[in-house]
């Protein structure tokens, strides 16, 4: 638009110095070619800008020479009153009180769904206490917006946040079975706790009975000592050795035994996963010779997963990380060392002193 006006201000300069004569031609070859114009073209396509220079130049015009331009005189006069009405109107404000800021209404919903039983007062008092004045009439009014009741306990606890929540007292057991290498199949009972992930080897045998299970699970209770009282929950299969003997030995220490479904190894699926675990890191990558052996290598890998081997679930820290010194400030100076286990079939690496 600043184009134009400057371009048309340039030819009024122009014109001023030529002479009546030449500005009388021109006039009627532009009117002429107006006329064919009009034509041809029914309805002429405007910019903005156009209008807005062809409404300026109307005012400069009288009433009885508007007819010179291609569009009725109405038309330059709307376009006239647009242009000073679009300058002094200005925007509408929405009555009443004004809408919420979009990051307080996001911690409104995010502390609804993070605590189910808090109700919008519980929730209004809550953002008081970080600064945030916002009154419960005003949560209730987006909670219900969002699809969650203002009322406490909109939902139950997931299965998840459940057992993280009981994590501290959930254990788990299970067997599983290797064969040596003379093709003689041993079994070997363990124990791993839900929260830590920590593995307790309890024993390694041939024939696995419910006598035997019952007995491995009271040495590990008398090696845990006071330790043993944290048992809250037992997660088992429903497997024949695991015998009502096996399940005293837990119940007479106030923890309630978990049987998991027929054929449902995702029940109990942070021992099945250990299970693969120390298949693909250890059994399988070796031959196993006997009972003594297989109870050695199960030893150092116990070893190894409880205090070196990192875990998703634990932010990649060990069952039971070992007291390291501070990491230094310049990591160039960093130098590992490598420990092998198992005749190195496992590396373990540390800081270097």
């Amino acid at each position: 638009m600043l184009y134009l006006v400057l371009g048309r201000v340039f030819q009024l300069l122009v014109l001023l110095g030529r002479g009546d004569r030449a500005k009388t031609a021109e006039i009627v070859v532009l009117r002429h070619q107006v006329a064919v114009l009009r034509r041809q073209v029914n309805r002429s396509d405007l910019q903005p800008a156009d209008r807005v220079v062809l409404a300026a130049l109307s005012r400069l015009l009288p009433r009885s020479s508007l007819d010179v331009f291609f569009v009725t005189p109405a038309t330059l006069l709307r376009w006239h009153r647009a242009l000073v009405t679009r300058r002094w109107t200005y925007p509408p404000k929405r009555p009443g009180r004004p809408s919420t800021r979009a990051d307080i209404r996001e911690a409104m919903l995010r502390l609804a769904r993070e605590n189910p039983t808090w109700g919008y007062q519980r929730i209004s008092g809550e953002l008081a206490g970080i600064g945030l004045r916002v009154p419960p009439s005003t949560v209730r009014d987006i909670l219900k917006r969002a699809g969650l009741s203002p009322a406490p306990r909109r939902t139950g606890p997931s299965w998840s946040q459940f057992l993280k929540a009981q994590a501290e007292g959930i254990w788990a057991c299970d067997l599983f079975h290797i064969d040596t290498v003379y093709l003689k199949r041993l079994y070997v009972l363990f124990f791993i706790e839900r929260a830590t992930r920590v593995i307790h080897i309890a024993g390694v045998t041939a024939h696995p009975t419910g006598t035997w299970v019952a007995q491995q699970a009271r040495n590990l209770v008398m090696n845990l000592g006071e330790q043993a009282e944290s048992i809250r929950f037992l997660i088992r299969d429903r497997d024949a050795k695991f015998t009502a003997v096996f399940d005293e030995v837990f119940t007479s220490l106030s923890a309630g035994v978990i049987k998991t479904p027929v054929r449902a190894p995702q029940a109990n699926a942070i021992a099945e996963r250990w299970v693969g675990t120390v298949r693909r890191e250890c059994t399988d990558r070796l031959l196993i010779y006997g009972e003594i052996h297989l109870r050695r290598v199960l030893q150092a890998y116990q070893r190894h997963y409880n205090r070196h081997r990192p875990h998703r679930a634990r932010d990649r820290r060990p069952p039971q990380p070992p007291h390291d010194p501070a990491p230094p400030s310049d990591l160039d100076q960093v130098r590992l060392q490598r420990r092998q286990v198992l005749d190195g079939l496992i590396n373990q690496y540390r800081r270097a002193a």
